[in-house]
């Protein structure tokens, strides 16, 4: 009887990776904060010195985006998460991907299996390494041993491949989806974050208007910047999180559609090779 499969290593990466997805989602908090602070609130990008009630510099962004309130170092956290974990699922899919191109791979192991070199399919599984062949050498390693399995009729014993490779997919493919919650939340809170802050920079600019007397010009200024800024990096944040998550989940698919295809075909193999 077989072993099943021991999901220990699984556990220790999903734990891994939720240890990861906590330090970074704090971590860039901090720098967007520490960025705001004291490299856009530096003084010298103030006339007169004064971060507080002076006015940015012609021309300097860093003075102009600092005005935009305590709204801004969030939305910079939060851009930054999108960059750390756009990267990080790049190089896991890259790694789930292989040495190889899938497609190649794949149809290199529907042309040994219908050579009826089972052998050589289980060798470019070695040489391809990642989730994708991972899989598939395990739909293969189940192959060989209903070949000697006498006790199951060819039916069930295709059953029985098949499962195999759902219990490898099952392991190895939902590594791959960990953190796209996180792109995927930023989409909207990146959006709303925006958004409050234009609320707060149109309160700030509407009282200017409301004051007695003449408006508070400054304060005018201040606020109707404060509401382009978190507007325009808020839009940023979640044009780039839908980006790269719609980027990886067709990744994630095409990888998914290749184990699927590879598995069809060693399923079909066996069932026609063994009636």
């Amino acid at each position: 009887m077989a072993n099943p499969p021991k999901p220990t290593m699984a556990k220790k990466e999903s734990s891994g990776s939720s240890i990861f997805a906590s330090l970074s989602i704090v971590i860039c908090l901090l720098i967007g904060f520490v960025l705001w602070k004291f490299v856009m609130g530096d003084a010298s990008n103030f006339e007169g010195g004064d971060p507080v009630n002076g006015h940015p510099l012609p021309g300097n962004y860093f003075g102009m985006v600092y005005k935009g309130g305590y709204i801004v170092p969030v939305l910079m956290g939060m851009l930054l998460m999108v960059i750390i974990f756009s990267f990080e699922r790049f190089f896991v899919i890259n790694k789930a991907t292989g040495k190889g191109n899938v497609d190649v791979f794949v149809k290199n192991i529907q042309g040994f299996l219908g050579a009826g070199h089972v052998d050589s399919a289980m060798l470019e599984c070695d040489k391809q390494e990642g989730s994708v062949a991972n899989v598939i050498k395990s739909g293969l390693k189940k192959y060989r041993e209903m070949e000697h399995e006498a006790k199951m009729d060819t039916e069930q014993k295709c059953l029985a491949i098949q499962k195999d490779i759902e219990e490898a997919t099952a392991l190895e493919m939902p590594m791959l989806e960990k953190n796209l919650t996180v792109i995927a939340t930023l989409v909207s809170i990146g959006t709303l974050m925006g958004l409050l802050g234009t609320v707060t920079g149109m309160i700030k600019a509407f009282a200017a208007l409301s004051s007695a007397g003449s408006p508070d010009q400054a304060t005018l200024a201040n606020g109707i910047s404060e509401a382009l800024i978190n507007t325009a990096t808020g839009i940023s944040t979640s044009a780039l999180a839908i980006i790269m998550y719609n980027v990886f989940t067709s990744k994630i698919d095409k990888l998914t559609y290749s184990i699927d295809e590879a598995g069809f075909s060693i399923v079909q193999t066996y069932a026609s090779t063994h009636k």
